[in-house]
């Protein structure tokens, strides 16, 4: 395993981060696919033996089971001065007022809650899961400062927004000398390469940690065209990231699959492998509920693709709507 800093901090994590959405119980509603405790703890276990020390969760995940299981396995399995544990801030976690979005209230209350289901004194990386349109950005800087401040978070971390906004938070907390952020969460793959515009170019400019969600497409970067699997029929935000592929996303997956056979490794190995030579990308969130899926990732850090597979990968790829971002809310709805 090779580790890095993460951006401009002295912070070293493994090049694949494991998330650990698909962890929690059986059952849940909304990640129906996720596996239950005893059967998520050999991928912690395999993980922790592939060198990974980077997990990734949120208090949404299976409104905080998934906290409680990673919390309980890297208690049992690891040293924590020795894992990086991070997880986010956003989603609503409880119907009426205040039971979501990123106000002093929410971030202060939902931490503490976080921390109790982790069953730790601090996160390595407390996140904002995305903009919040509710609440003035400074209100959320500041509150997240005295977070940082106050020893329960070490870094702090943004995922999915536009580089404007992103920008603008940099900006404040700089002028304002609150904690900085130090990673960016976004949505960058294969099939989906909206953020080389502006985001990409500005977290290398601003010396800011990439972790991407979603490396493989949620799995479709990894697999032929129209296979099905368990969650492929239940993810619905996946269906609306990728359910209508373009002709040109089905080129690309055609050129993983040729190119993988011709290398005698797996897709996922080729796809990642792509990100991985992007110089602004840190650690990919990787997402496993087969164990190969974790020797694949890792597989991945030391496969070379040459100028022309890379090439080949690239060339068919056409301009996409922008997707994974909250883009507004309602007034009076609320919604996004």
């Amino acid at each position: 395993m090779e580790y890095v800093k993460l951006g401009r901090t002295g912070l070293e994590v493994s090049r694949i981060c494991l998330g650990c959405m698909s962890y929690a119980h059986r059952g849940d509603d909304r990640h129906p696919w996720a596996l239950d405790e005893a059967q998520s703890r050999p991928f912690f276990e395999r993980a922790l033996e592939l060198g990974i020390n980077f997990f990734d969760t949120a208090n949404l995940y299976s409104t905080g089971a998934s906290e409680e299981v990673t919390g309980r396995a890297l208690r049992e399995l690891a040293n924590r001065d020795e894992v990086v544990i991070a997880t986010k801030v956003y989603g609503r976690m409880r119907p009426g007022p205040n039971g979501a979005g990123l106000s002093r209230k929410a971030i202060f209350t939902e931490l503490d809650a976080s921390l109790r289901r982790l069953g730790t004194d601090y996160v390595d990386l407390y996140q904002i899961h995305r903009w919040d349109y509710t609440t003035p950005i400074e209100e959320t800087l500041e509150a997240l400062n005295d977070v940082v401040r106050a020893g329960k978070a070490r870094y702090i971390g943004a995922s999915s927004m536009f580089a404007w906004q992103f920008c603008k938070a940099l900006d404040l907390s700089e002028r304002h000398g609150w904690a900085r952020f130090v990673s960016m969460q976004n949505h960058v793959n294969l099939l989906y390469r909206e953020e080389e515009r502006e985001m990409l170019p500005l977290c290398r400019e601003e010396g800011i940690g990439v972790i991407p969600w979603s490396p493989l497409a949620r799995g479709r970067l990894a697999r032929p065209l129209d296979t099905s699997t368990v969650r492929s029929e239940n993810d619905a935000f996946g269906t609306g990231l990728y359910g209508d592929l373009h002709a040109s996303d089905r080129a690309i997956v055609e050129r993983v699959g040729e190119i993988a056979a011709a290398r005698g490794v797996s897709r996922a190995q080729v796809a990642l492998a792509w990100l991985l030579h992007e110089p602004a990308i840190t650690a990919p969130i990787v997402g496993a509920t087969k164990l190969a899926h974790l020797d694949d990732a890792v597989a991945a850090v030391d496969l070379v693709l040459s100028d022309e597979d890379l090439d080949a990968l690239e060339a068919p790829y056409v301009p996409h709507p922008v997707s994974g971002i909250h883009t507004s809310v309602g007034p009076r709805t609320g919604r996004q």
